[in-house]
């Protein structure tokens, strides 16, 4: 008998070989304890709010105003509302015929498109263009729509960073194409190496694999690392020899907790370095709501920005985004709103300066409690998180865990998790789902449980780490650098 087309033996194969370990097995089991009435502590995902961060005061209400208009022929809204979010509300209804539930251009709103080319002039030191900034459904579905121009098939090939993001492994995989790992150095806290670029590039040649694009996440996810203008102004002269398109995901770039080296966009170094590289390498950099002392996840606010691109390709991408109709409207009410803050003089400045230096400081401690917190765990290493919402500490797992982990058919650090989830309640995502040297393992945990649980949560897990590996070790070695 014959299957049927969506029976598992005749569905895409890239579907079935698409993994996506920040929701496979751990938080799988971790939904079940919970379901059990297990306490369980999710610090798999970069989910702010779900974790107890509260959400910035200023932005709710516009988007509370222009979500429920109605509000502002209320002769007592004033009492309700400052004037400053009355006025950016009204503002933006006069933006949007048929208000949030009416359709946008499948670019997102010209004027909000505006506002985020303003931010990255003030952001660049140079003017940007808000025909080639495309707003999305969160930096995910930017990211998607990016590699679906570029990959052409499994001939072609994205370099990667490893440790990665599994958004980048997925999605490559998904659309059929071949995903060319270049790996960070944890010794030299997660630095990048670009010989080691060029042996990834050569290796991937042989093979018959053509490498179109570079993705570099700065700051770094799961590592935690900030690339420094002399790495940007590397690896942008490597994609200009190599003929590769750029791949920026900034996501994070609020998110920095160290002052040696600052967030700086990878499009500023481009055009500081002036033709002909500046003029002719192609880069695209993303951008979110979902990050940074916003945290908004859930709202699904995104865009990309695209420099050198050519003006068929732009129409061609413009063509896709219209298959999608319209991004979330209310999403790119909250991107105008993280784009152009309340300003000095303005009624909720000082409300929303002071939250939004409370979280940021806050994860800054935060960030220093769980780094020392790993460092003072047996056979735990841990680079500080310098920015981003992740640590991804080294688990040296010794050799009797590892064969215990293999009898069962796990993976030695997915054996880890779940022995750390079962005994603690506390959901991380195992190193191996974002990729790691051989033999070598980790695990990757935000940063966001509320400061005052931090202790409590580094207590437990050094309780459970020191008891796991008194239970495992006989003193014949561990997993290492």
């Amino acid at each position: 008998m014959s299957h049927k087309a969506l029976d598992y033996e005749s569905i895409n194969e890239n579907v079935k070989r698409t993994q996506y370990a920040v929701r496979g097995e751990l938080y799988l089991r971790a939904s079940e304890l919970q379901k059990e009435g297990k306490k369980i502590i999710f610090t798999n995902v970069g989910n702010p709010h779900a974790l107890g961060q509260k959400p910035l005061t200023f932005p709710r209400q516009v988007v509370a105003l222009c979500q429920a208009p109605f509000l502002l022929e209320d002769p007592n809204v004033g009492l309700m509302f400052p004037a400053d979010a009355i006025a950016r509300a009204k503002h933006y209804l006069s933006l949007i015929p048929g208000g949030l539930g009416a359709y946008s251009d499948s670019r997102g709103i010209p004027a909000i498109r505006k506002e985020v080319a303003e931010f990255i002039g003030r952001r660049d030191g140079y003017p940007s263009d808000p025909e080639l900034i495309y707003l999305t459904d969160g930096a995910s579905k930017g990211v998607m729509q990016i590699l679906n121009t570029i990959i052409r098939g499994e001939g072609d090939g994205i370099l990667v960073p490893v440790p990665q993001y599994p958004l980048y492994s997925a999605a490559i995989a998904l659309l059929g194409g071949s995903l060319v790992p270049y790996y960070l150095e944890e010794t030299a806290n997660w630095g990048l190496d670009v010989n080691d670029l060029h042996q990834s590039v050569a290796q991937a040649r042989s093979k018959g694999i053509n490498v179109r694009a570079m993705v570099i996440i700065n700051p770094g996810n799961p590592t935690g690392q900030c690339l420094s203008e002399a790495n940007l102004r590397e690896i942008l002269n490597f994609c200009f020899r190599e003929n590769l398109v750029l791949l920026g995901d900034e996501v994070y770039q609020q998110n920095v907790y160290q002052d040696e080296r600052p967030f700086i966009s990878s499009r500023k170094v481009l055009l500081d370095m002036g033709p002909p590289i500046s003029k002719e390498l192609q880069l695209i950099s993303f951008h979110t709501v979902s990050k940074g002392y916003w945290g908004e996840c859930g709202q699904r606010g995104g865009y990309f920005e695209m420099t050198n691109i050519p003006p068929k390709t732009v129409d061609e991408i413009y063509k896709v985004a219209s298959i999608s109709l319209s991004p979330n409207v209310p999403a790119q009410i909250f991107m105008g709103l993280m784009v152009n803050p309340p300003k000095p003089g303005d009624i909720s400045y000082d409300q929303f300066i002071r939250e939004s230096k409370g979280i940021l400081e806050s994860l800054r401690r935060r960030a220093r409690i769980m780094t020392d917190g790993f460092n003072s765990c047996r056979n735990v290493i841990c680079n500080f998180t310098e920015g981003a919402m992740y640590s991804f500490p080294q688990i040296r797992l010794p050799p009797r865990a590892i064969e215990a982990a293999k009898k069962l058919g796990k993976v030695p650090d997915v054996y880890y998790c779940l022995k750390l989830l079962e005994a603690t309640g506390i959901s991380t995502v195992p190193g191996s789902g974002f990729g790691q040297k051989e033999g070598v393992f980790h695990l990757r945990t935000t940063i966001l449980p509320a400061e005052e649980d931090m202790p409590g949560i580094m207590e437990s897990f050094k309780k459970f780490n020191d008891a796991f590996m008194e239970e495992y070790e006989d003193h014949r070695g561990y997993s290492r650098m």
